[in-house]
């Protein structure tokens, strides 16, 4: 991810679209206007949720003691076998996708792979969730230390952490539709800004996905980014909001959180955020969102660490995930 000025946040490439699911998102909901207000944070505690947060951000402070899980580390061979016998013991039919790039500085081969977990496999139509579970080399931000450790606790971990709590009530999800989670290798596998190409394991997806079609069709899909910060607020990030076909997801999201009485979700949009669920979105031409929480101080630096991340905000956006995708489901 890269952050020019203003509240342009550079975490991607361009858009196209697909507008499958706007008339089922249209009648199904009528969005409110989730937190309007600016920073509004809500009095929900743990006990309050029925999302397991504390759990999640066990699984949070487990990828981490594997230390920065960089593209074709130790670190990251350990992190993908933790979470295919993770999502195996659930059920879950999970497979690789390789892919091999070549490194931005020596040349030599690298060797990637996305994570496919897939729930109620038989159901022809499908949701997808989504994280990059890599971490980036160094923590190019840190203003003392740019070629320190980056430990990437919220940006890589927060979001796997997440799935790996959600997948838990997967098996057991009940209507029409199926679930995949998608793990992304190389999202940031930066050395150099400017040089080096973003969101590998995405665009591999993606590319995947549209020109050799599987016997299964996405509806629509979410990413989650950033969504461990102790101090969570999550705008809709200008994008999703452009697209004719994702901006009714967002609504219906955004609404659910209302209900919910999760005020962490702002009704405003904020920042434009070039990330993985672009290349989805114009690859693939599958309504995606972004929930990122990009209003993070330790963004890129060595402080990204589990003592900035919260249970209480894995519960909370766990939880608003996890009714919305109830409602999704049945239809």
């Amino acid at each position: 991810m890269t952050k020019p000025s203003g509240q342009t946040v550079l975490l991607g490439a361009v858009v196209a679209a697909s507008c499958l699911l706007v008339g089922y998102l249209l009648l199904a909901y009528n969005p409110s206007g989730a937190g309007a207000a600016a920073d509004a944070h809500s009095k929900l505690t743990l006990q309050k949720i029925p999302f397991n947060g504390q759990r999640a951000y066990g699984y949070l402070n487990e990828l981490c003691e594997l230390g920065p899980r960089v593209s074709d580390t130790p670190a990251m061979s350990a992190q993908q076998k933790l979470l295919i016998e993770h999502f195996e013991k659930l059920g879950a039919k999970v497979r690789q996708q390789p892919f091999r790039i070549r490194h931005p500085e020596t040349g030599q081969p690298v060797n990637m792979a996305n994570i496919i977990v897939q729930f109620h496999p038989e159901r022809r139509e499908r949701i997808l969730l989504c994280t990059h579970y890599d971490t980036r080399p160094f923590p190019d931000q840190d203003p003392t230390n740019p070629r320190g450790t980056f430990l990437g606790a919220n940006d890589g971990a927060s979001g796997t952490a997440l799935l790996m709590e959600l997948g838990r009530s997967m098996p057991a999800l009940k209507g029409k539709l199926g679930v995949d989670f998608v793990f992304f290798d190389g999202e940031e596998f930066i050395f150099q800004e400017k040089r080096d190409p973003y969101f590998l394991g995405a665009k591999y997806f993606a590319t995947e996905y549209a020109q050799q079609p599987p016997d299964y069709h996405y509806r629509a899909g979410v990413l989650l980014d950033m969504v461990g910060d102790g101090d969570l607020q999550i705008y809709p990030d200008r994008y999703s909001m452009s697209w004719a076909d994702t901006e009714p997801l967002v609504k219906q999201i955004w609404d659910t959180a209302h209900r919910l009485g999760v005020r962490e979700f702002v009704n405003n949009k904020r920042f434009e955020v070039l990330d993985d669920h672009i290349q989805l979105h114009d690859i693939a031409h599958i309504p995606v969102c972004d929930i990122i929480d990009f209003k993070y101080p330790a963004w890129h630096t060595q402080n990204d660490t589990p003592e900035q991340c919260s249970a209480l905000s894995l519960a909370k956006v766990g939880w608003v995930i996890e009714e919305w995708l109830k409602l999704a489901v049945r239809k």
